[in-house]
Parts: C-alpha cells; structure tokens; sequence
C-alpha cells in the first residue's frame, strides 16, 4: 500500500525486473487496501504486505490495526516502510506484530534489496493462509 506514485513505480519497476510483478496488487490508501483485502475474489495465499506508514484517509498503523483485528486478516505478513524514525511508530508497528520496519532513506531508490528481502524471505518463510477454503 503505498500513496506516492514514484515510489509505486519504482517498486514496480523493481519487482518487475525480479520476476514477480505480476502480483502486486496496489492500494493508494489504507481505506481502498482493506476493502481489497476482503475482496474473497483475489488470493491471499503467501502475501507478503508492504504498507506505507503515512496514507491518507487512513494511516498505515490504522490499517494494521484493523488488519489485526479482523478474524481472516490477522495473520497476515506485514511490513512498514517509512521515512518516519519517530520510536512511538517504530514501538506501535511492533505492538501491531509487523514483520519489520523499513526506513525509506535505507532502502535507496531502486528497491532492489527490499525485493531480494521479500523474495528470500517468501522463499524461506512459512507463511498460514488468510483465509480458510470456505471463505
């Protein structure tokens, strides 16, 4: 979920030369990425979330918190990206079991590392399914 067009782009761009862009489902705020999420008609199967901290309508620690709370979401695997080193963030995307904090500034402009982490991660990493077969 992130609401700046030229970081999506070059996540995109990045994910797209890694091979997996294909799926990568965007949402510009956490608003539109909750009502995704409870779409029954995409798969949630191995998803990995990369949420933007700072989001209009509703924060990205807003939507982590109503992801948490949501019986069929909860499980699912989280990160923040910031540009925020603000510890009160950091100490609230923790209490809300985030997979990790990424500062922006640390991730460089191409974002190919965040894409290697995602990708051994989803590689080395069981993850449970959101949502049972009856869902």
């Amino acid at each position: 979920m992130e609401d700046d067009d030229g970081d999506a782009k070059a996540l995109t761009r990045a994910m797209a030369q890694s091979g997996f862009a294909d799926r990568v489902i965007r949402a510009v705020d956490g608003v539109e990425a909750l009502a995704l999420l409870r779409r029954n008609d995409i798969s949630l199967d191995r998803c990995i979330m990369l949420v933007d901290l700072n989001m209009p309508r509703m924060s990205g620690l807003e939507l982590v918190s109503r992801i948490r709370a949501d019986d069929q979401l909860r499980r699912a695997i989280i990160f923040i990206m910031s540009t925020s080193d603000d510890e009160r963030d950091l100490a609230s995307a923790y209490d809300n079991q985030v997979a990790g904090y990424i500062m922006k500034r640390r991730v460089g402009s191409g974002f190919e590392n965040l894409i290697a982490l995602f990708d051994s991660y989803r590689h080395i990493v069981e993850t449970p399914k959101l949502r049972a077969a009856n869902a």
